[in-house]
C-alpha cells in the first residue's frame, strides 16, 4: 500500500520523504490555508520534495472553471495530480483531464456508487473519506471494502486512496482490505512506528549494553 502525507507543511513532508517511505502528498484548500503560504509557491515546493503524485485541488465548481484552474496547476510540475470534487462537473472534468493524460484525484467520495462513477470517468485515484464517514454513523472501512469489490469485479485501474485517516487502525484495516493508497496527517504516519513493547525492548537492550562497559 502506498503512503501519502495529507499536509501542506513542507518541513513535515521533507522529514517523511527522507525515510524513503513516502509515495506522494495530498493537499486541499484547508491545508494550504493552514500553512499560511502562497498556494502556487507551496505546491511547487512540495512537488520538488517527492517524486510521486501531489494532489492540488481546484476551487471552481463549474466544468469550465475547473478546466481553467487545472491548466494552471498541471504546469507547476509533472507530478501534479488535479483534485476535483465528486460532482457532475467534477466527473466531467475528470474525464477530460484523464483523456489528456493528466492524473486526477476525485475527492469527497462517501458512497460506493460515487466511487463507481469516478472509475467510469477514468479517475487515477478516488478518495473515500473514512473518518468523516465514521463521524456520521456509517462504517468507513465497509465503504472501502465495497469499493474494492466493485473495482475488482470490473478490473478498474482507478486506485482507492483512503482519506480522512484518523489513526493506525484505519491504516491497518485499509491494508487488509487491499486499498491501493492511504493518506494521513504526518502525526498518524509517525505513530505507526510506536509500540510500547518496542520501547521497552530498546530500553532493556540499552541497559544491558551499559553494563558491559563497551563501545561500538
Amino acid at each position: 500500500m502506498k503512503f501519502f502525507a495529507d499536509t501542506a507543511d513542507t518541513a513535515d513532508i521533507a522529514e517523511l520523504a527522507a525515510t524513503g517511505l513516502l509515495d506522494g502528498v495530498t493537499t486541499n484548500p484547508s491545508l494550504i490555508a493552514k500553512s499560511g503560504r502562497d498556494f502556487m509557491e507551496v505546491t511547487k515546493e512540495i512537488c520538488g520534495l517527492v517524486s510521486g503524485p501531489v494532489s492540488a485541488e481546484v476551487v471552481a465548481l463549474d466544468h469550465a472553471g475547473m478546466m481553467r484552474e487545472a491548466d494552471i496547476l498541471r504546469k507547476i510540475a509533472d507530478n501534479v495530480c488535479i483534485k476535483v470534487p465528486m460532482t457532475i462537473d467534477g466527473l466531467k472534468t475528470c474525464k477530460a483531464l484523464t483523456s489528456d493524460g493528466t492524473m486526477v484525484n476525485v475527492t469527497l467520495c462517501f458512497s460506493a456508487n460515487q466511487a463507481l462513477l469516478a472509475a467510469k470517468a477514468g479517475a487515477t485515484f478516488v478518495s473515500p473519506f473514512v473518518g468523516r464517514h465514521d463521524d456520521n454513523g456509517f462504517d468507513g472501512m465497509a465503504l472501502i471494502a465495497d469499493i474494492r469489490l466493485i473495482y475488482d469485479n470490473y478490473a478498474y485501474p482507478t486506485e482507492i486512496l483512503v482519506a480522512s485517516v484518523r489513526h493506525g487502525i484505519h491504516v491497518l484495516e485499509a491494508a487488509k482490505i487491499g486499498a491501493d493508497v492511504m493518506t494521513a496527517p504526518p502525526a498518524v504516519i509517525r505513530g505507526l512506528v510506536k509500540h510500547v513493547l518496542t520501547d521497552k525492548g530498546i530500553e532493556g537492550f540499552l541497559a544491558d549494553w551499559a553494563k558491559t562497559g563497551q563501545k561500538i
